[in-house]
């Protein structure tokens, strides 16, 4: 026997594989949701795209929980596809729409294959912008090889013996697994094939053969932390149900009103959309030197709001925010801001009012994005949704004659010392979730 970083793995002729395929017939099978028609060829499962329906799924009649599956998979060009993961189909949800975990199979130039998107839930939890080496382990046009573990509340991919995805959550512990033949809507895609073979499945002692994977792990549970963000030493900056931790930036306690907690998240409430009018800032309790500050937030239409640094509530006791270096958060589009400033620094992700984020950045107003805040003695980086916006030096000649020529040059030795995270009021609704911090 092997020990291989903790886990005991067993002789390969001691795991019990099932097949989840008899290469003859679909028994143990059933279509569900679109038409597209799915065959059997020589030992092979293969679906044909159709125009005019909607995503078909051919759905095993068992349903799995803890497992490690196997199987073989092509596609042709101009498809998309996927293999369905502890996935349901029940009349009270939309109608009876598979959703649930999908292995996402994407012979496009994005190269998401091996990928984890929740069909018609969440939408993705891990694209592979959060694991690029992975994007080059799919082979176009040709078989490829994938291996998916599902074990609690882990689900890890690979193609082609390469680390994709790495995914921590517990909303589905249990389902069946599907093939997908997605929606078309280009009539030359018609007729195109998705095939899949050596279909296995192995359901008993999983533990004991999970592999180590490379992949770096994204937590999907709201305001927790697993265990391998623990080891890595994050922790949560706001629990998702009480105040503890934070204060008004001007006053001992919470803000008695303009902030609410609802269903795990924090929302500053809309005002009148002055500065800090409402509700007021809330900062943290403690102060921060070196760290990572990972957050989620959400706007609405025409919102402003920002996530603050290097925040010394004391500073200004008068009216608007606190002072700090404030990562940006603002509706481009809507509100007024962006057109202000020097050169877009005050639009989002911006450094505000000082350096600007790039024009084109990956950003959804109707989801969370996450912003990413990472400090190292006088290096900050600003990044949004997995892609770096800027980053800068503080402390030194080059950053003091930036803020002289800023709306923080009034206030003594901005930006060079440490302090607390601030989360603003400007009288919009903001929402945020999954504060967490690790410090460096």
């Amino acid at each position: 026997m092997l020990l291989l970083t903790g886990l005991l793995v067993l002789p390969a002729m001691s795991q019990n594989w099932k097949p989840l395929f008899n290469g003859k017939n679909l028994n143990g099978w059933q279509e569900l949701n679109g038409k597209a028609p799915y065959k059997v060829e020589n030992g092979t499962i293969v679906g044909y795209s159709k125009m005019n329906t909607p995503n078909s799924f051919l759905c095993t009649n068992e349903k799995f929980g803890d497992f490690i599956l196997e199987f073989e998979f092509k596609v042709a060009d101009g498809l998309n596809s996927g293999v369905q993961l502890r996935s349901e189909s029940m009349k009270s949800y939309n109608n009876g729409r598979v959703h649930g975990y999908q292995f996402e199979i994407d012979p496009s130039p994005r190269a998401w294959s091996g990928g984890i998107y929740d069909e018609a839930r969440r939408g993705w939890l891990y694209p592979l912008t959060m694991n690029p080496p992975a994007q080059k382990a799919f082979k176009n046009n040709e078989w490829n090889s994938a291996r998916v573990e599902a074990c609690g509340n882990n689900i890890r991919t690979w193609i082609n013996g390469v680390a994709c995805a790495n995914l921590w959550d517990n909303l589905t512990l249990s389902g069946f697994i599907a093939l997908q033949v997605h929606m078309i809507g280009n009539k030359n895609d018609e007729g195109k094939k998705i095939s899949w073979r050596n279909l296995r499945i192995c359901t008993e002692n999983v533990e004991n053969y999970l592999t180590p994977t490379s992949a770096p792990q994204e937590n999907a549970i709201d305001n927790s932390i697993s265990p391998e963000e623990a080891q890595e030493g994050w922790k949560l900056l706001w629990d998702g149900k009480t105040t503890t931790g934070w204060r008004g930036a001007k006053l001992e306690g919470f803000p008695e009103k303009g902030w609410k907690i609802e269903n795990g998240i924090l929302k500053v409430l809309s005002g009148n959309g002055a500065e800090s009018a409402n509700g007021g800032d809330i900062v943290t309790t403690k102060t921060y030197k070196n760290f990572m500050l990972r957050v989620d937030f959400k706007i609405t239409k025409g919102a402003n709001s920002g996530i603050k640094y290097f925040v010394n509530p004391d500073m200004n006791k008068g009216e608007g925010s606190a002072i700090g270096c404030e990562f940006q958060i603002l509706d481009d589009q809507n509100h007024p801001d962006a057109k202000l400033g020097v050169n877009g620094n005050r639009k989002l992700g911006s450094l505000y009012d000082l350096i600007p984020a790039p024009e084109k950045k990956p950003f959804d107003i109707n989801n969370f994005n996450t912003a990413l805040i990472i400090v190292k003695d006088n290096h900050v980086e600003h990044w949004l949704n997995g892609t770096k916006l800027l980053e800068y030096e503080r402390n030194n000649q080059m950053w003091n004659a930036l803020v002289a020529y800023s709306k923080y040059k009034n206030w003594p030795n901005f930006g060079n010392l440490d302090g607390c995270i601030l989360l603003q009021d400007h009288g919009n609704e903001v929402w945020f979730k999954n504060i967490k911090i690790k410090e460096l």
